[in-house]
């Protein structure tokens, strides 16, 4: 039977609502804790210092800390630089080096449009272009892909072998493209490319061309990262786009932009490697990201996985870009975040990631609570609340809580995995109370147990006290 929402009308009616509720027979453990913010008293917890897999409502821990660290106006930068000089004729006489600022925003998505075409070389060909409008027209030199910012590691502990070539958790570095996926594309006449083109994936096209229409390929990453196409396709048949994630993202990002750079008319005699800047390199050209509150919001609404590692770690990098952004680091400012900050207990919270999908990320629905508390009070409250998802109205919660008091109301991050469904954020109560709350489950049980956080989240809309 479907839990039904209530509306109490004093603190330890909802108590005794929101228990009800809970005492469900899910197979799986809770963490629950529910505080006004207005009034500063807790009105329900259950567990609420018991670690938990928080899946995805770890989103809400890097949003808050990139934005304590950074603030919402911050813009990331993927730059061109030069190592030699600029002659007079256009030429470099060094390398050009793209060095990557974990910008999550070098993709179409951002870049798209009527000036760069909706092509996944989008950002590429805007950085490409305005290279060439630096005067730049041959380069001695390679083309260096520098990734230096972000640790070597592109996949965080605890991601399982099982997501390995999911679009939701490609690799990640850095210096990043279209969120690291390529697309194959193969033609009837067995023509295999790639979108966006790019000089650091090798392509190697085993198809083979049958009659009639059938398409029979398949793709995949060698263990070099080079792509393979292989099969058969039929004369007749149309163009098929696949998709694959990237080994190197780094390579494959400036892989894209050397593409881009030839589109323009620019030359690199030295081809691609990867690098370093020098201290002394000069800059050429650079694209800035929209503000980070822009970027969190995409990430929180859509949930993903990619902004939030890069956002982990350019918090760790900080305001003056001179740490090297790692997960470790992460968990030890975040750590220190909460205690100092926040007020949380030391060790309520310990993770290997920024996204919550690493299966040994663990928080405490108190924390989590008290995350929600500090940033309703933080100057970026504003930014951090237009960021969570919407009950009955955005996408990942378009369709729960309709038809109660939680529609338009409720704005929380959520959280699902196979063995997590979970949700935190906020809610107005019937008399303009708000409320911070954290309900996260841990288990099987999980369509079960959203049906229950869905009943508690009506509930808490419809309190009045």
């Amino acid at each position: 039977v479907r839990p039904a929402y209530t509306a109490p009308r004093s603190a330890a009616d909802l108590n005794a609502a929101l228990g009800a509720i809970l005492s469900r027979r899910e197979d799986g453990h809770w963490g629950a804790m529910v505080v006004s913010l207005s009034r500063g008293d807790t009105l329900f917890a259950h567990e609420p210092d018991v670690p938990v897999m928080p899946a995805s409502t770890m989103k809400m821990f890097t949003s808050v800390l990139a934005f304590d660290r950074l603030g919402p106006d911050w813009r990331f930068r993927t730059e061109v630089l030069r190592t030699g000089p600029l002659d007079a004729d256009g030429t470099v006489r060094g390398d050009l080096v793209v060095r990557g600022d974990g910008d999550p925003s070098f993709s179409r998505r951002f870049w798209g449009g009527a000036e760069f075409g909706t092509g996944y070389d989008a950002p590429a060909r805007a950085l490409a272009r305005r290279v060439a409008a630096a005067g730049v027209r041959h380069v001695t030199g390679a083309l260096v892909a520098d990734g230096s910012a972000f640790e070597a590691r592109t996949i965080p502990d605890g991601w399982l072998a099982r997501y390995a070539g999911s679009g939701y958790a490609a690799p990640f570095g850095a210096l990043s493209m279209n969120e690291n996926i390529v697309v194959v594309g193969v033609a009837g006449d067995g023509h295999v490319w790639l979108e966006p083109a790019t000089t650091g994936i090798r392509v190697e096209n085993a198809v083979r061309v049958t009659g009639g229409s059938g398409v029979n390929v398949r793709v995949y990453r060698a263990a070099d990262g080079h792509v393979i196409a292989r099969g058969t396709v039929g004369r007749a048949a149309g163009a098929r786009l696949l998709q694959l994630t990237v080994a190197d993202p780094a390579t494959f990002t400036a892989g894209a932009v050397e593409a881009a750079l030839a589109a323009e008319g620019v030359r690199v005699d030295g081809g691609l490697r990867s690098g370093t800047a020098p201290a002394d390199a000069a800059p050429v050209a650079r694209l800035e990201s929209p503000p980070l509150g822009e970027l969190v919001a995409v990430m929180n609404r859509e949930s993903i996985n990619h902004f939030a590692e890069l956002i982990f770690r350019d918090a760790v990098r900080g305001p003056s870009r001179d740490s090297v952004g790692s997960a470790a680091g992460g968990n030890a400012l975040l750590g220190r975040f909460l205690t100092d900050r926040v007020g949380a207990r030391a060790g309520a919270v310990a993770v290997t990631d920024g996204s919550g999908l690493s299966v040994l990320d663990r928080v405490t629905a108190r924390a989590m609570v008290q995350l929600l508390g500090y940033a309703h009070r933080a100057p970026f409250s504003a930014a951090f609340h237009a960021s969570l998802p919407v009950a009955g109205e955005s996408a990942l919660m378009e369709h729960r809580m309709v038809g109660t008091p939680a529609v338009g109301n409720l704005h929380a991050k959520t959280g699902t995995t196979d063995e997590v469904i979970a949700l935190g954020g906020y809610v107005t109560a019937e008399e303009g109370e708000v409320l911070a709350f954290s309900f996260i489950f841990n288990g099987r049980d999980r369509w079960n147990a959203r049906e229950t956080i869905d009943a508690m989240g009506a509930t808490m809309a419809g309190f009045g006290r």
